[in-house]
């Protein structure tokens, strides 16, 4: 009778006890970012997946369209389509000033 706990333990990259930075270094992202192993994963986020896109010209936007015209009936009707091919992505950003993990377990501002 009574509850029994899962045999398994959970991997949690958050937590460990060792995660303050040295006070030489001056808030540069190797003191931030610093692991010494897996236990010790940093709670800072550095980069992240853009979503814009280049398109053939070069030009950088989220969505592309081109206008095409239609005669239908002796009357010009112009219509957008999007354009989905020949899209590259921009692929990973370096962010301005780090982010906080989503994942990381802390109470950021209590009320």
């Amino acid at each position: 009778m009574g509850g029994s706990g899962s045999k398994y333990k959970s991997y949690w990259p958050f937590s460990g006890s060792d995660t303050a930075t040295d006070s030489g270094k001056e808030g540069t992202e190797q003191s931030l970012a610093r692991v010494r192993g897996p236990r010790n994963a940093s709670p800072f986020v550095f980069t992240r997946r853009s979503s814009l896109f280049y398109d053939e010209d070069g030009d950088l936007a989220h969505e592309f369209y081109e206008e095409t015209v239609e005669v239908k009936d002796g009357r010009k009707r112009a219509e957008l389509k999007r354009v989905q091919r020949n899209l590259e992505p921009q692929g990973i950003v370096k962010l301005d000033h780090p982010c906080i993990h989503t994942d990381v377990p802390v109470v950021l501002c209590e009320l």
